[in-house]
C-alpha cells in the first residue's frame, strides 16, 4: 500500500490500465520504473529514458488507490508475471529484474518448515526481519547471525513457499541510500532438525492410520469364524443325542460330539453316554446309503434321457446331411449358382462334423454302460442270468442304430468322392503341364542322386582297401609283440632263480622281527636293564636310561621294538585307580621255553 502498512500478497497478479487508454498505462509503467511495453511486447513510449523512471520526483501510482478504479487486465498464459514493489512500516522492498531467471534454490528437505534468508542489510534488525516476513505467516523463531544471514522457522509447510516469493528483492531501510542499508535478499530452503522430527511423526502418524484402515478393511472383509463349541455337561448331552436322532441338525451335533471326543471328555461316568450318541450316529448310516442309491437312480435316469435327447438329435442330423448330398446329386446340383454350391458343399461339411461329434459321444456313453455292465458280472455272477436277456436286447439295439449311422456315413463318402472325381477332371487339364515340368525336374534330380550315388560307391571301395591294409599291419605288430612278450618271459626266471641261490640268508633276516645290529644292541641292553629290575619299568624309565647311552633313541622306537618281540618283553598293568601304570617286564626265559 501507498501508506506502507499494506499486507503482502503473493497471489496477487501486477495491477495496471486497461489496453484502451495506452497514455495511461506508459504513465504507470513509467512511475515503477520500467520500459512502457505493450500487451504484445512491443514498446509504448520510443523515447523512454529508464534513469529518469524514478528521478522525476512524482510519486509512483498505485493501482490500488480509490477513486482511479483500475481494473487488471488478463494476462496471457506465456507472459510471466511481473512482482510489485512491497511496502513495509521500516523498510522497502523493490522488485527482481523480471527477465533475470527464477533464483536457484537447493532441493526441498521433508517437512521443511525453515528457511534461509540471506543478503540482510548490516543494520537489518529482528524486528524489521520480522515486520518483512510474518505476511508470509505465523512466524516460530527467528535465529539471526552477525553475517547478514539468518534462519526463519514458519508454523506451516505452505508458509515457506511465500517466504520464497521474497527472494531476489532489494531492500532498503527507510529512505536511506547507505550500503549498510541495503541488501538483496536471498531465501532458500533450510534443513533443520526439529523439521525432520515433526515431518517423521507425522508420517509415523499416517502409517498408524492407514494400517489401521487397513485392518478395519481385513476385519469387515474377514469371513466370519464358527461358532465355539459348547463344553461337555449332561443337559448338553442329552441336547446332542436329540440333535444326533434329527436329520436336519445332525451334522452340528456330529462336529459337537467329535470335539468332545478329541477333547478327552470321555470317562467312566460318561462312557455310556457317549456310547449313546455314537450308536445314534451309527444309525444314520442306513439313511446316507439309502440316500446315495437314489441320487445314484436320479443319475441314471438323467443319463437316459440325455441319451434319447441325443439319439434324436442325431437323428436330425442325418436327415439334415441327407438333404445336403441330394441336393449336391448332379440333377439339382446345376441348377444352382456357384455361391449357393459353395455354401451348401459348407453347411454339409460343418453338418457332418456335427454328426460326427454328436455321434463319438453317444458311442461313448454306451461303451461306458458296457463297462459297467462287465463289471458288475464280474461283481455278481449270480445276477448274470437275469441281465442276460436286456443285455442283448440294448446289444441288439446299439448295433442296430451303428448300422444305420455306418450306412448314412456310407452314403456321405459316396457322394463326396463323386464331388472330388468331378473336381479332378477339371483340374485335370490344368496339372498336365505342371505334371510335365515336375517329370523334368525329377529326372534331373535322379541323374543328380545318380552320380553321386557313383562317386559314394568309389569312394566306399578305397576305403574298404585301406581297412584290408590296416588290419595286415596290425596283425603283423600284433605277432612281433607276442614274440617279445615271450623273450621277456624267460629271460626273469634265469635271474630268480640266481637270486634265490645267492641270498638265503638275507630272507631269513628280513623274516626275522630284529632287521638290523642296532636293534639286536638295544634288545640286549633293555634285556639286561630289566632283568634287574624284576618287577618291571615304564617305557619312558627304559628310554631315560638309553638316551644316557645315545641321545638319539626315541620312545616310540624302543616301544615297537619291544612290542615285536612278544616272548621276550610283556606288558603287564600295575597300580589302582589313577595310579594305574603300564609297565614292561623281560620274559625271554619263558618265551625260550615256549618257541
Amino acid at each position: 500500500s501507498a501508506d506502507g502498512g499494506g499486507n503482502l500478497s503473493l497471489d496477487s497478479i501486477p495491477m495496471g490500465l486497461p489496453m484502451s487508454d495506452p497514455t495511461a498505462w506508459a504513465t504507470a509503467m513509467n512511475n515503477l520504473g520500467m520500459a512502457p511495453m505493450g500487451m504484445t511486447g512491443q514498446p509504448l513510449l520510443p523515447d523512454f529514458d529508464p534513469a529518469l523512471g524514478m528521478m522525476t520526483g512524482i510519486p509512483p501510482i498505485n493501482p490500488m488507490m480509490p477513486g482511479l478504479g483500475i481494473v487488471p487486465p488478463p494476462i496471457p498464459p506465456d507472459m510471466p508475471a511481473a512482482k510489485e514493489i512491497i511496502h513495509c512500516k521500516s523498510c522497502t522492498l523493490f522488485p527482481p529484474n523480471p527477465h533475470l531467471p527464477p533464483p536457484a534454490t537447493r532441493e526441498r528437505p521433508p517437512g521443511c518448515k525453515t528457511v534461509f534468508v540471506g543478503g540482510l542489510p548490516e543494520n537489518a534488525t529482528e524486528q524489521i526481519i520480522m515486520e518483512v516476513f510474518e505476511q508470509c505467516g505465523e512466524v516460530i523463531a527467528i535465529r539471526k547471525s552477525k553475517k547478514n544471514f539468518c534462519h526463519i522457522r514458519f508454523a506451516e509447510e505452505f508458509m515457506v513457499d511465500k517466504a520464497l516469493y521474497l527472494s531476489g528483492y532489494r531492500i532498503r531501510l527507510g529512505s536511506s541510500t547507505d550500503k549498510k542499508d541495503t541488501g538483496r535478499l536471498h531465501v532458500d530452503f533450510a534443513q533443520a532438525r526439529d523439521d525432520l522430527y515433526e515431518w517423521e511423526c507425522k508420517q509415523r502418524m499416517l502409517a498408524r492410520e492407514e494400517r489401521h484402515r487397513r485392518r478395519l478393511e481385513e476385519e469387515r472383509f474377514r469371513p466370519p469364524s464358527p461358532p465355539p463349541v459348547v463344553h461337555y455337561s449332561d443337559h448338553e448331552c442329552s441336547v446332542v443325542a436329540e440333535k444326533l436322532k434329527d436329520d436336519t441338525k445332525f451334522l452340528e451335533a456330529i462336529q459337537t460330539l467329535l470335539t468332545w471326543i478329541e477333547r478327552g471328555e470321555v470317562n467312566r461316568r460318561t462312557a455310556n453316554n457317549f456310547y449313546s450318541m455314537i450308536q445314534s450316529a451309527n444309525s444314520h448310516v442306513r439313511r446316507l446309503v439309502n440316500e446315495k442309491a437314489a441320487h445314484e437312480k436320479e443319475m441314471e435316469e438323467a443319463k437316459e434321457k440325455f441319451k434319447l435327447a441325443l439319439s434324436g438329435i442325431l437323428v436330425q442330423f442325418e436327415q439334415i446331411v441327407a438333404v445336403y448330398h441330394s441336393a449336391s446329386k448332379q440333377k439339382a446340383w446345376d441348377h444352382f449358382t456357384k455361391a449357393q454350391r459353395k455354401n451348401i458343399s459348407v453347411w454339409c461339411k460343418q453338418a457332418e462334423e456335427i454328426r460326427n461329434i454328436h455321434n463319438d459321444e453317444l458311442m461313448g456313453i454306451r461303451r461306458e454302460e458296457e463297462m459297467e455292465m462287465s463289471d458288475e458280472e464280474i461283481e455278481d455272477p449270480s445276477e448274470m442270468k437275469e441281465t442276460e436277456e436286456s443285455a442283448l436286447v440294448s446289444q441288439v439295439e446299439a448295433l442296430k442304430e451303428e448300422n444305420d449311422s455306418l450306412r448314412w456315413q456310407l452314403d456321405a463318402y459316396r457322394n463326396e468322392v463323386e464331388l472330388l472325381k468331378q473336381e479332378q477332371g477339371k483340374a485335370s487339364r490344368d496339372e498336365d503341364t505342371t505334371k510335365e515340368q515336375q517329370m523334368k525336374l525329377l529326372q534331373q534330380a535322379l541323374q543328380g542322386m545318380q552320380k553321386h550315388l557313383l562317386k559314394v560307391q568309389e569312394e566306399y571301395k578305397k576305403r574298404e582297401a585301406e581297412l584290408e591294409k590296416v588290419k595286415e599291419d596290425k596283425l603283423k605288430i600284433e605277432t612281433l609283440l607276442e614274440n617279445l612278450k615271450e623273450q621277456e618271459s624267460s629271460t626273469p626266471r634265469v635271474c630268480a632263480c640266481s637270486q634265490e641261490k645267492e641270498c638265503p640268508a638275507e630272507r631269513a633276516l628280513s623274516n626275522s622281527p630284529v632287521k638290523s645290529e642296532r636293534e639286536v644292541l638295544l634288545v640286549g641292553i633293555i634285556s639286561t636293564f630289566l632283568h634287574v629290575h624284576p618287577f618291571g619299568a615304564s617305557i619312558e624309565y627304559i628310554c631315560s636310561y638309553l638316551q644316557r647311552l645315545d641321545s638319539k633313541i626315541c620312545t616310540a622306537e624302543v616301544e615297537v621294538l619291544m612290542t615285536r618281540l612278544q616272548n621276550t618283553f610283556r606288558q603287564e598293568l600295575s597300580g589302582v585307580g589313577a595310579s594305574l601304570e603300564k609297565r614292561w617286564k623281560f620274559c625271554g626265559f619263558d618265551g625260550l621255553k615256549m618257541t
